[in-house]
């Protein structure tokens, strides 16, 4: 087996697929892409739920299949085949459809592209853990996405500059993820992998394995609570958004290119250095992480009464640093997960989890039902909370 090829295969393949994951970013560019077919907000308000819990949510019955598979990078050729149709299918529907038929077409191909999402994450972390030697796989998640921020960051600089017609660049952007996800496909299909050993005996059911994993492995529970907690990184964002512009006396819609090169550079700047932290600890960066974003929620409100909003750099500034934490726990959640569990009982891990994060996510909905009733500022304490007790409790977890 070739482990440099393989490392090489890995960190291009995954660069592709996520710099599509940011020229797509549902919650921006979609998000503007319906509005300028005149689809309603309904469909608007669709995008995270069918993006979000159409990618974790079938992933216990795809990693029941998965473990009967000896031979698992086909799977993530499939599914990275089927996003960039799906995403192909988008920009076709963005500029041939409008009004109601738009919205109806793009969210059924949101969701083919949300399952096929999750027949690549399920079998990613597995084909993982086969192919890359374990003290290097923080490294080549991490790589990948400092290489994909890089480009996400130049195309944030088309939008911010408006280069040429903004709705060029987006549709532009769109037709180059779905390339960039078959030849993703491609390049993987050369990954050298060996053949899992499939042994699959007795007569429990396989989601009496996953009831019996998750209540026997006390590891793993304490994993998915700090996960969980986490999950404030990654619904944080649009309420510090939202929360900007009820205090700022300017509005914010100017700075939507600079919060798209805002995020991007973090995930530049910050994958390649939180992924070799992760070789070293996931726990360290899980809990560094979630302290970090903690404090930053924290300062963020702190910083209402001093007109730091109306200023052009605040808010890109605290997007661009919460962004580097939620960077660290999204990188250090999967290599932890990954080093937790063996060849044997990787993809069920993987399925056990982000089925009941995916229900979490789903739940965090409640968080605007909240901030209606109370305030915005309400729920971004909240979140910061959550990201403290997180960053707190990741310290208990074993080193893997």
């Amino acid at each position: 087996m070739d482990k440099q090829q393989n490392k090489s295969i890995h960190t291009t393949s995954l660069s592709f697929t996520k710099l599509g994951d940011g020229l797509l970013n549902p919650k921006l560019v979609l998000a503007w892409l319906l509005t300028s077919v005149g689809a309603g907000a309904g469909f608007i308000g669709l995008l995270v739920p069918i993006r979000e819990a159409g990618a974790l949510l079938p992933q216990l019955f795809t990693a029941a299949k998965l473990r009967r598979v000896e031979v698992r990078k086909w799977w993530w050729v499939t599914g990275s085949v089927l996003q960039g149709m799906a995403v192909f299918g988008i920009a076709l529907s963005g500029i041939f459809l409008s009004g109601t038929s738009a919205g109806v077409v793009i969210m059924i191909l949101l969701t083919i592209f949300a399952l096929a999402r999750s027949i690549c994450s399920v079998s990613y972390k597995d084909v993982l853990g086969k192919t890359v030697e374990k003290s290097e796989r923080g490294l080549v998640t991490g790589t990948a996405s400092s290489i994909a921020g890089g480009g996400v960051f130049l195309f944030g600089l088309l939008l911010m500059f408006e280069v040429v017609e903004r709705g060029v660049i987006v549709f532009s952007a769109l037709f180059l993820a779905a390339v960039l996800w078959v030849v993703s496909a491609l390049l993987f299909t050369r990954l050298d992998e060996a053949p899992s050993d499939i042994e699959i005996t007795g007569n429990e059911s396989v989601f009496q394995s996953y009831k019996r994993y998750l209540f026997e492995d006390r590891e793993l529970q304490k994993f998915l609570v700090v996960r969980a907690l986490l999950t404030a990184t990654a619904v944080a964002p649009p309420f510090i958004l939202l929360m900007a512009g009820d205090v700022a006396e300017q509005g914010i819609l100017s700075l939507l290119g600079a919060m798209v090169v805002a995020t991007s550079f973090a995930s530049f700047v910050s994958g390649r250095l939180w992924g070799r932290l992760s070789d070293y600890s996931t726990v360290l960066v899980l809990a560094l992480s979630g302290l970090f974003a903690s404090t930053f929620l924290a300062l963020s409100l702190i910083a209402i009464p001093y007109g730091f909003y109306d200023t052009s750099w605040f808010l890109p500034l605290l997007i661009f640093v919460f962004m580097v934490a939620y960077e660290g726990v999204r990188n250090a959640r999967t290599i932890h997960l990954v080093n937790l569990a063996g060849e044997e009982t990787r993809a069920a891990y993987t399925a056990i989890s982000n089925s009941i994060i995916g229900v979490v996510l789903l739940a965090t909905g409640l968080f605007g039902v909240l901030a209606e009733a109370t305030s915005v500022q309400t729920v971004i304490g909240v979140f910061a909370a959550m990201a403290l007790a997180g960053g707190l409790l990741a310290f208990t977890l074993e080193k893997s």
